[in-house]
């Protein structure tokens, strides 16, 4: 039986422990494959990679939002810049209640809202993204009116380690820096990997913790399928008092729960055949996916 909009808007800034959100991991990876199984559509290993971040924002009552009014100015802002991975959200966005679950069933098809990477048009989705580089920008955007206007909501950017190689990451982060948008939260999705190859392979990135503090943030690595390390970064970053933005950079595995997926870039947009959707499965219901 469904919520009612009062109680699923509570629900939104209650906070899970961390048995709770580790069965939450176990469920949304579930629900993603099944997501991508029913159209041979999505991203799967760059959605597992950041998974556990984006629950413990949206269930860990850190991120404050208004599934019966998805455009309340007061919303905090939340945008995968990794737009390809924006189907993360979709079964959370579900469940909270900003869409009926029903339109799970309906992704990437022609009368359902869920598209394979964000739109703007999806309740709860903030930009549309996909080409790389552009979601820090939107969000040092709305971090500056929310500063301007005096309002207290904050903006958290999923981006890529791999789409830290474009040169608009950096633009911005320097803005955001300039105007010392302490409203503003980083994740760094970094799971080593871009749809090519290793990064460190590609053009290396290490140490990404000193190149955001070399661009005035605040920044933290840590296990970024370790609860007991995100949502202390997740508080720190949220009650930050240091007059920089914060960044996390969230040391994570692509494709992470399914074994023949970790770290390998072949499967960024891969589809498992028979055998290996048997397997998959199989391994989605170990409940020993996060720590």
């Amino acid at each position: 039986m469904r919520q009612d909009a009062e109680d699923v808007q509570r629900a939104t800034n209650e906070k899970m422990d961390i048995e709770e959100l580790k069965s939450k991991s176990q469920w949304l990876r579930q629900e993603l494959f099944e997501l991508v199984m029913r159209v041979k559509k999505g991203h799967i290993p760059s959605s597992y990679s950041c998974a556990e971040m984006v629950l413990a924002l949206m269930y860990g009552g850190y991120f404050h939002g208004y599934p019966n009014d998805p455009r309340h100015s007061d919303r905090d802002r939340l945008i995968i810049s990794k737009g390809h991975a924006a189907m993360v959200l979709y079964p959370i966005l579900a469940d909270l209640g900003y869409f009926t679950t029903n339109e799970l069933e309906k992704f990437t098809k022609p009368d359902g809202l869920l598209r394979m990477y964000a739109d703007h048009s999806i309740p709860g989705i903030e930009s549309i993204t996909g080409s790389l580089g552009h979601g820090l920008g939107i969000g040092c955007g709305y971090a500056y009116a929310a500063k301007q206007d005096h309002k207290s909501y904050r903006t958290f950017v999923v981006v890529g380690d791999g789409e830290c190689y474009e040169g608009s990451v950096w633009e911005s982060a320097m803005f955001a820096a300039h105007h010392q948008l302490t409203n503003l939260v980083v994740i760094v999705d970094r799971n080593r990997l871009c749809i090519m190859e290793e990064t460190e392979r590609c053009m290396k990135l290490d140490s990404l913790e000193a190149k955001w503090e070399a661009f005035g943030w605040e920044a933290m690595s840590i296990d970024g399928h370790a609860y007991r390390e995100i949502l202390p970064a997740l508080t720190q970053a949220t009650s930050n008092h240091s007059g920089k933005p914060f960044a996390i950079i969230s040391n994570s595995v692509k494709g992470k729960g399914i074994s023949f997926m970790e770290n390998q870039a072949l499967w960024h947009n891969r589809m498992p055949n028979d055998d290996e959707m048997e397997q998959a499965r199989n391994e989605l219901l170990s409940n020993c996916i996060v720590n």
